[in-house]
């Protein structure tokens, strides 16, 4: 099923060169009789600024669309371009360079360290790429404060809601300026109201800095935030 794209979607044309596309990808788990189609044969194009949510039950292939989307398992088959590299045609080193450089997850669970605070957290993964200087410091307190979060910069984990936490974990994906940002369900652990202001606010933030975001969910009440929402049965997009 699709939603009518909203003033915010770039064109699909778009995805080859700044943001996501899946070119027929299959994804076989497994050998012999016990091998199973993880992901049958999907095409997918995401262009920057255009949030997309797929939707399906536990066991549909979601987790493997994000694992290999974001270069964290090669297909069997097809290719993955981002940003108008074909991921698939890296060697390992080289797709971990450009995942660190390019693609920007958010997990089910915020996957924060419990010594650091908001703040730390966001730098990070530019301390680790040897890129934390000035300008990360300054583009780190700009994303905390466009999650809502300055009052709680130097807070620890601890100390932080599980929406607070949640959106920590979007600044967090959003500060390398990734081309594409993966999101695995978001709103598990929320409640109706801080689930639906956290797609909200990933869908702002997609719109606002151009990023190709795909969201995955099991949540069919948030869907209406995404500009495009695909269905995910037995491995396949419809």
């Amino acid at each position: 099923m699709t939603t009518p794209a909203t003033d915010h979607r770039a064109t699909p044309d778009a995805a080859g060169s700044g943001g996501l596309r899946l070119l027929d990808i299959t994804l076989t788990l497994g050998d012999g009789d016990t091998a199973v189609t993880a992901l049958d044969h999907v095409d997918l194009n995401v262009a920057p600024g255009e949030f997309v949510a797929v939707v399906g039950p536990s066991g549909s292939g979601k987790s493997s669309l994000l694992a290999v989307a974001g270069g964290l398992q090669r297909p069997t088959s097809g290719t993955v371009h981002i940003a108008g590299t074909e991921l698939t045609a890296l060697s390992d080193g080289e797709r971990t360079a450009a995942r660190r450089r390019h693609i920007g997850f958010v997990f089910q669970q915020s996957n924060l360290l419990p010594s650091l605070t908001v703040r730390e957290q966001l730098l990070l993964p530019l301390h680790i790429d040897g890129r934390l200087d000035a300008a990360a410091r300054a583009r780190a307190d700009e994303l905390i404060e466009a999650v809502g979060l300055s009052h709680r910069a130097d807070s620890r984990p601890h100390q932080l809601s599980g929406g607070e936490r949640q959106r920590t974990g979007l600044a967090r994906a959003l500060m390398t300026s990734p081309a594409v940002l993966l999101v695995d369900e978001p709103t598990s652990a929320l409640d109706r109201v801080r689930s639906a202001e956290a797609v909200r606010l990933i869908a702002e933030q997609t719109h606002e800095r151009g990023t190709a975001t795909v969201m995955v969910t099991h949540d069919t009440a948030i869907m209406h935030t995404a500009d495009r929402v695909y269905e995910m049965v037995d491995g396949r997009l419809s």
